[in-house]
């Protein structure tokens, strides 16, 4: 009995782990900010249309688990995304940018630089406005991605 409870048990083990995975219905999009500094461990971003040159650190300081929301926003210079950050990465953001006046924040999507945004003082609402070096007809897809990628990737990490 206990034998065949065993074999059971390792049997629905195994078929759990043959899961396949789910097919999604967005392609898959990461977006995630760096810091323009000027230390030696730096990397060179360029942005795609403009080609400015950002020296980075080589690590995000705001990472697609810190995006709970994008949306695209229409102001007064143009097209622009709103990424809306958790609380905790809000407070780091003021930080950050409280310290780092002047300096850059640049938006990578898939690991390629797509736009910068400088602080010209602390951002305190949880929210970085971004304008994009991309053509205005793919930036609904672009959000609908983010926001659908930070959404799977939140829930995957809940249920961790």
């Amino acid at each position: 009995m206990i034998k065949a409870t065993i074999i059971l048990l390792g049997f629905l083990l195994t078929l759990a782990g043959c899961q396949s995975p789910t097919s999604v219905d967005y392609t898959p999009t990461v977006a995630r900010f760096f810091l323009e500094e000027a230390a030696a461990r730096t990397v060179s971003a360029t942005l795609p249309q403009s080609g400015v040159r950002v020296m980075i650190g080589p690590k995000p300081v705001l990472t697609e688990g810190d995006i709970v929301n994008v949306e695209l926003m229409q102001v007064e210079l143009g097209k622009c995304l709103m990424f809306q950050l958790t609380p905790a990465a809000a407070r780091d953001l003021y930080r950050i940018s409280g310290s780092n006046q002047g300096r850059r924040l640049v938006l990578f999507v898939n690991d390629v630089a797509v736009g910068a945004r400088r602080m010209e003082g602390p951002l305190a609402e949880g929210r970085v406005f971004v304008f994009v070096e991309m053509a205005d007809a793919a930036l609904p897809a672009l959000v609908e991605n983010i926001k659908k990628t930070s959404v799977a990737l939140q829930r995957a990490a809940a249920r961790k």
